[in-house]
């Protein structure tokens, strides 16, 4: 009895102890985190759940910036946020040295050019039709004469290019532009994350988004390819990230709601 009592009492301070601080980077990993004096990190405005302007300041905010931040001050440099629009703006900057450190979705095609860490949120795919459409099923979009908007070389795009067989896909610039054009008329859907399709919905009456969705957008860190040190302490910074309750700390603090921090890695 005063063995299970003890073990209990361990196990409850273990649970409550704070985390190790996380190990200084090795110099191998600064050096090629920060080649130029400085982490320059790649966000992406074209995913609102990852990082948007401050509507009265037009600073950038949201995870994916407060993940940048603390990297450089873990680094011990400066942060210079590259800006785009779009994630195939980010990813065609992988083999540019156009950034240091990219918040971008995990895919097989991008995992060509960039180091992926384990993701750190997990987010939907799905899509949104007229009030009055009959596609309701994520079944029924995969049919001849079907056509899907969606956002150029998006994680949703590249996934649907390998899974739809019959439908076709209209692409436009960056993820906002595929959902204004599909609310101009002619196109069947519009394929994209969940949040902004919900608040496209909200504000344009007459339409509405499938319960289900096509995938699980597995958003991750990564690194261009051909810096080892560099990947390795990125990826232990994502799940030091994850454990300490940090990622979950800048997704509430940005506003965002209805988005599951992904498990730790075991």
């Amino acid at each position: 009895m005063l063995r299970a009592l003890a073990a209990t009492v361990v196990a409850l301070v273990a649970a409550c102890a704070p985390l190790a601080p996380a190990p200084a980077p090795a110099p191998a990993a600064i050096a090629e985190l920060a080649a130029t004096g400085k982490l320059r990190a790649a966000i992406n405005f074209g995913n609102p759940i990852l990082a948007t302007r401050d509507a009265v300041t037009g600073e950038a905010r949201g995870v994916s910036v407060d993940l940048a931040r603390e990297l450089a001050r873990r680094l011990g440099v400066p942060v210079e946020l590259v800006l785009y629009t779009s994630a195939g703006q980010v990813f065609e900057g992988a083999t540019k040295n156009a950034w240091d450190v990219a918040f971008l979705a995990i895919d097989p095609a991008r995992a060509v050019d960039i180091a992926f860490t384990d993701a750190y949120v997990h987010i939907e795919g799905t899509y949104m039709v007229p009030d009055d459409s009959p596609l309701c099923k994520i079944a029924d979009f995969d049919r001849e004469g079907v056509k899907i908007a969606v956002g150029l070389k998006t994680a949703y795009d590249l996934f649907l290019t390998r899974e739809l067989k019959h439908a076709q896909i209209v692409r436009e610039e960056s993820s906002r532009a595929a959902i204004d054009l599909y609310l101009n008329g002619g196109l069947h859907a519009v394929a994209g994350v969940r949040q902004p399709l919900v608040a496209a919905a909200e504000k344009n009456p007459g339409h509405r988004v499938i319960d289900a969705s096509f995938m699980v957008i597995r958003q991750a860190a990564g690194v261009p390819r051909g810096r080892p040190a560099a990947a390795r302490y990125l990826a232990e910074f994502i799940e030091e990230a994850k454990a300490s309750g940090f990622v979950a700390r800048a997704l509430r603090k940005s506003g965002v709601a209805d988005v599951s921090v992904a498990p730790a890695r075991t």
